[in-house]
C-alpha cells in the first residue's frame, strides 16, 4: 500500500512511479520560466534591449479647434413679407431661364451642383467659365432690383441668380473676389424658399500657410425673404459657402445683386488683380 500511495493517479488507474533524476540534467521548470519572463527572452535565451523610450515634447503647441458660432439672425427683417415672398418665389422658379453651368478646376470640367442664370450688361467669368451678358431682365427682377437698392443705399448693375433644387445642391468655399467685381465689392443676397445655412470662415494669417483648422467660423441660417448684405473687406477677409444638407430640403432661390466693371484689355477674364472702382 505504501508503494501505491507514492504513485500518481492517471485516468482512473495507478500509474507507474516516475524514475528519480538527479544531477544537472534535472530541469527546473519554475526557475526557467521565471528567468525567461524576467529577461523578456521567452525561451530564446537572455537578450538585452538597447532601445530606450524617451518622452519628447511636441514641437508645436497644442491648440483647441475653435467652435463654430451659430447666429440666429435675419438681416433687414421683414424685407419681403411672407405672402409676397411666396408668390415671388413661385414665379421666379417657373419663369427664369435656369441652366447648369460647366466650370473648370485644374483642367477638369465639372457641372455646378445648382442651377444659375445671369443678368447684366457685361459678361461674368468665374471658375474659368463665362456667363454671357443678358440685358433682358425679368420684370419681377427689375422690381426687386429697385427695392434692394432702396433698402441698402447701394447701386448694382448685375444679378447672379442661383437655384438650389434640394439639400444636395451646394456651393463650396470661395470668395467673390474676381477682378471684374472691383475692390471690396458690395453684394446683396436675397433668399427665397427653404432655409439654408450660409457659412463663413475667416482667412488664416500667413503663418498658418493656408490651414483653416483654427480660424473663426460663423453660420447664418438664411430663411424665406431674408436680405444679407456683404460689403467692405468681407471678400478679402472671409470665405463663404452653402454646404450640402443630407435631409429633406425644398428648393431655394438666391438672388445676388452686384456691380460688374469692364476688365482691362489683355487681362485674362476671371483672374484676380488690383482694381480700384470709380
Amino acid at each position: 500500500m505504501s508503494d501505491k500511495r507514492q504513485r500518481a493517479r492517471v485516468q482512473g488507474c495507478w500509474a507507474k512511479q516516475l524514475p528519480k533524476l538527479s544531477g544537472p540534467t534535472v530541469p527546473n521548470y519554475n526557475q526557467s520560466t521565471s528567468a525567461n519572463v524576467a529577461s523578456g527572452s521567452w525561451g530564446f535565451g537572455s537578450q538585452k534591449s538597447t532601445k530606450t523610450f524617451e518622452f519628447l515634447q511636441p514641437t508645436k503647441p497644442i491648440r483647441a479647434v475653435p467652435p463654430e458660432k451659430v447666429i440666429e439672425l435675419r438681416l433687414l427683417p421683414g424685407f419681403l413679407p411672407p405672402e409676397e415672398a411666396d408668390w415671388m418665389f413661385s414665379k421666379l422658379l417657373a419663369e427664369l431661364p435656369w441652366s447648369q453651368k460647366t466650370n473648370y478646376r485644374q483642367g477638369e470640367a465639372y457641372e455646378e451642383p445648382r442651377l444659375t442664370c445671369w443678368y447684366g450688361e457685361l459678361p461674368y467669368t468665374y471658375a474659368r467659365s463665362t456667363m454671357a451678358a443678358n440685358t433682358q431682365w425679368h420684370p419681377l427682377l427689375v422690381t426687386l432690383h429697385k427695392a434692394v437698392e432702396h433698402a441698402t443705399g447701394c447701386s448694382f448693375n448685375s444679378l447672379l441668380c442661383n437655384l438650389y433644387r434640394d439639400g444636395h445642391d451646394s456651393i463650396g468655399w470661395h470668395s467673390d473676389d474676381e477682378a471684374s467685381l472691383g475692390a471690396k465689392p458690395t453684394i446683396a443676397s436675397l433668399s427665397l424658399g427653404d432655409t439654408r445655412v450660409f457659412s463663413l470662415r475667416k482667412q488664416p494669417p500667413p503663418e498658418e500657410k493656408g490651414d483653416y483648422t483654427y480660424v473663426e467660423r460663423i453660420r447664418i441660417p438664411l430663411s424665406h425673404g431674408t436680405l444679407l448684405l456683404m460689403e467692405e473687406a468681407t471678400q478679402d477677409d472671409w470665405q463663404h459657402q452653402v454646404a450640402k444638407e443630407y435631409h429633406d430640403r425644398g428648393p431655394r432661390i438666391n438672388l445676388t445683386f452686384r456691380t460688374i466693371y469692364p476688365e482691362p484689355e489683355g487681362h485674362r477674364p476671371g483672374t484676380k488683380m488690383q482694381f480700384t472702382a470709380k
